[in-house]
């Protein structure tokens, strides 16, 4: 099987990690802009993360055979510095409209605060302009709360929700989402979020439709495998695997190639992996190191 990873934080990961998920059989992933584990201060460090999100790691990620898409957005927790949000929505539309950007995101509440309600709200407005989709970043603390409110939110701006993923979804908020008519994401964290056996049981409740699994690894605890081993574990436990290749692969292609930006052929009829390609006078390479494990597309 193939999988794609729609939520999954590169910039924080090794070659390692690369080599282990194409290996596992991922072939496409979304990298959402998000928060590096602690404030940043200048607008230019937003600068530089959004273009290594188009430039550096879009190329890394075609080093090891995976394709790699990314979305654009000021992180709730970060719109609370409203000086520098205001700098840095100054910046979105520039890279919004780069190659491989699928969507506005990871963008939402965090604290549920005021500056946050605006720049989500302006962020909207900017998808809306652009005719991307939306992810959305639902809060770790009152997530029901947070997840309601968002949707009241999307829909007073006049979303449609199929082109809005609504992720960190749980068992209090999916039956919501879902019956709202959004994506509905799940991150499969160990141990914290939403595990893969919850994510079993989630499926034979719900079935496949607009259900979308991911990883959302990033600097912390997390499993960058957590796609492909999930899949394993719906089939392990009777799930068709019709419905496993939905959640686990086509539902993310139908929901993010609404951008225009992500479609099947891009790593379908990939050419061949050349190491020897630079980007910046670069590669993923050292001290001339050759590799004969390159999976080729």
């Amino acid at each position: 099987m193939q999988f794609i990873d729609p939520h999954v934080h590169m910039v924080s990961r090794t070659t390692d990690d690369y080599e282990a998920m194409r290996a596992a059989g991922v072939v496409a992933l979304i990298e959402p802009a998000f928060w590096l584990g602690q404030p940043r201060t200048e607008v230019g460090s937003f600068k530089d993360y959004f273009s290594t999100l188009v430039g550096w790691e879009r190329f890394r990620s075609s080093q090891f055979g995976i394709r790699h898409y990314c979305t654009m957005g000021l992180n709730s927790k970060e719109a609370n510095n409203e000086p520098l949000a205001e700098a840095v929505m100054e910046l979105l539309p520039l890279y919004a409209t780069k190659e491989g950007v699928v969507a506005i995101g990871e963008i939402g509440y965090d604290d549920q605060t005021a500056a946050e309600d605006k720049y989500f709200r302006l962020q909207i407005e900017l998808a809306l302009e652009l005719d991307l989709p939306i992810l959305i970043h639902t809060p770790h603390r009152d997530k029901k709360n947070g997840t309601y409110r968002s949707m009241d939110v999307l829909e007073e701006h006049g979303c449609d929700p199929t082109k809005v993923i609504i992720d960190h979804c749980n068992e209090e908020t999916a039956k919501e989402v879902l019956d709202r008519g959004y994506w509905t994401a799940f991150t499969i964290y160990p141990g914290t979020k939403m595990g893969n056996e919850r994510m079993v049981d989630l499926m034979k409740h719900y079935g496949p439709e607009r259900i979308i699994v991911d990883s959302s690894a990033d600097w912390g605890i997390s499993d960058p495998l957590s796609v492909p081993k999930t899949a394993a574990l719906m089939l392990q436990r009777g799930i068709p695997e019709e419905d496993v290749k939905l959640v686990t692969y086509g539902n993310a292609l139908t929901a993010y190639g609404q951008s225009g930006q992500m479609k099947e052929s891009d790593w379908l009829d990939a050419p061949d992996i050349d190491r020897d390609q630079l980007f910046s006078g670069n590669s993923v390479l050292r001290n001339g190191r050759k590799t004969d494990n390159i999976i080729e597309n």
